[in-house]
């Protein structure tokens, strides 16, 4: 059982932590990377003129943490995690950018991408198996869909 420090990874794991009585070991390298826009709304970023130099280059992105960064961490930190059983699973809780952008390398697409279009659900499970060396997406779920549905967002907290 593996997670981000972020707090909200942590709160996420922990249930999961409890029922299969597995301690919770923090990975850096499954944090949500840091950008210029954290905490602002982009439709309204993106018309104040101060912040147009920051969206010079999409494709690494300007604004933030190299995606080939992002996957080479991800990566690493998936592999260590398959390293530390010799059977049986490894969970993992990260955030939705990490995780989509392993699933988009894995896939071979490319990295850069339309955040609005990202299929990684709140509490989503991507499901990744290890053979040999390659690590292939399996699959996919969105076990919280149905209370989604009437929640409220209010954003990150």
């Amino acid at each position: 059982m593996v997670a981000s420090p972020l707090q909200r990874t942590q709160e996420s794991a922990a249930p999961f932590a409890a029922a299969f009585e597995l301690p919770i070991t923090t990975d850096a390298r499954l944090i949500e990377p840091a950008n210029h826009f954290e905490g602002t709304v982009m439709s309204q970023a993106l018309r104040n003129p101060i912040n147009w130099p920051w969206l010079v280059n999409p494709v690494r992105p300007s604004w933030g943490e190299p995606y080939a960064a992002i996957v080479k961490r991800m990566r690493s930190a998936v592999d260590a995690a398959f390293d530390s059983v010799d059977e049986g699973d490894a969970v993992l809780v990260s955030h939705q950018l990490p995780i989509w952008c392993l699933h988009l390398t894995l896939a071979g697409e490319r990295l850069m991408h339309d955040p609005r279009k990202r299929r990684c659900a709140l509490s989503s499970i991507t499901t990744i198996e290890r053979h040999g060396s390659d690590l292939i997406e399996v699959g996919y779920a969105e076990p919280a869909a149905s209370l989604a549905a009437s929640a409220t967002d209010v954003g990150a907290v």
